[in-house]
C-alpha cells in the first residue's frame, strides 16, 4: 500500500460517513457479487445490523475514503448478492492497495482475537492508545500484533542465463522461488544461505536486495534477494520442498508464482535485466 493509505488507530471515532466495509469471517471476505464480478460493499453500518459479531475496527482512509472491518458471525445469514471468497481466491480480483488492505484487516481482526488475554499472566489485557497494542493491567506486560519476516530468493548461475526454481507438494505445474522464515538471531542475509542450503543442497553468494511485500497468510513480510550460485548437487528437502531444478531463462515453468505477488516480480525483473 503506498501513502494514500492514511492508518487509524484505536481510540479513533467511527466515521459517520458511507465508507468500505470488509467484514470478514476468519480468512473469508465478504464482498458483492455483480454482472460485471464482484466489489466492495459501501453504505452505512445499518446494512450489517444482523451479522456483525464484536466489535467495529476502523482502519484508517484510502484515498480520503474510510475502510472499516469486523468479523461475521458464523451463524449470518447473507442477502443473495453477498459472497464471502478466501484472501487467495481474492488474489487478482482486487486491486493491489485494496488487496493489501484486505490483508490488514485479516491480521487486525485476528490480533484481537488472540490478544484479549496476556500471555505471561492471562489476565484481561486493555488497549494501548494510538496502536493496535495491548497491555496486561496486572503485569504490565506489552504486546503488539506479529509482523514475521521471511525471505524469497531468486538463486541465479554465474552467467545470469539459469533460474534455480522450487516445487512444493500440491503445486500442480506451478514453479516458485526459495523461501523461508528468519529464526532468532540470523540476518535476513544469513537465512538466505542457510535455506538455500536446507531447501535445495546449494551455497549462494552475492546476495543483492530486490524488494519487500506484506504478505498476510498470516502475518509475513516477504523480503526477497537474489543470489549467485556458488556451489553443491540441487536437491529438495523432501520435507517443504519435492523439487528444485534449474530452468533457462527462455524456457521457464509453464506456470509462475501469481502477478501480485514479489516472487513474480522478482522474476520478471530478473528477465527484463538479463534481456537488456
Amino acid at each position: 500500500m503506498s501513502i494514500a493509505f492514511q492508518r487509524a488507530y484505536p481510540p479513533a471515532q467511527l466515521p459517520q460517513e458511507s465508507a468500505y466495509w470488509l467484514p470478514l469471517q476468519r480468512d473469508k471476505l465478504l464482498v458483492q457479487t455483480t454482472d460485471q464480478g464482484i466489489k466492495l460493499i459501501e453504505g452505512a453500518q445499518t446494512l450489517f445490523t444482523d451479522i456483525i459479531s464484536g466489535e467495529i475496527l476502523y482502519l484508517g482512509t484510502l484515498e480520503g475514503k474510510p475502510y472499516l472491518t469486523f468479523n461475521i458471525d458464523t451463524d449470518a445469514h447473507l442477502p443473495t448478492d453477498w459472497k464471502l471468497l478466501g484472501l487467495r481466491e481474492l488474489y487478482g480480483q482486487l486491486d493491489e492497495e485494496v488487496y493489501g488492505l484486505v490483508g490488514y484487516a485479516a491480521q487486525i481482526l485476528q490480533w484481537s482475537r488472540n490478544s484479549r488475554f496476556c500471555p505471561a499472566c492471562a489476565t484481561e489485557t486493555v488497549s494501548l492508545p494510538e496502536t493496535w497494542g495491548r497491555k496486561c493491567p496486572n503485569c504490565g506486560y506489552n504486546s503488539y500484533p506479529p509482523v514475521s519476516p521471511a525471505i524469497l530468493v531468486l538463486v541465479h548461475d554465474n552467467d545470469g542465463k539459469n533460474v534455480l526454481m522450487a516445487h512444493k507438494p500440491g503445486w500442480g505445474k506451478r514453479y516458485g522461488l526459495i523461501a523461508g522464515f528468519v529464526e532468532p538471531g540470523e540476518s535476513l542475509e544469513d537465512c538466505v544461505r542457510r535455506e538455500a542450503v536446507e531447501e535445495a543442497g546449494i551455497e549462494v553468494d552475492d546476495i543483492v536486495y530486490m524488494g519487500n511485500q506484506p504478505w498476510p497468510y498470516p502475518h509475513q513480510l516477504m523480503v526477497g534477494f537474489s543470489a549467485r550460485y556458488i556451489g553443491g548437487t540441487t536437491q529438495a528437502d523432501q520435507v517443504e520442498l519435492d523439487d528444485v531444478r534449474w530452468f533457462n531463462r527462455d524456457d521457464l515453468p509453464l506456470q509462475l508464482p501469481p502477478p501480485f505477488s514479489l516472487a513474480y516480480m522478482m522474476i520478471s525483473q530478473w528477465l527484463h535485466l538479463e534481456a537488456e
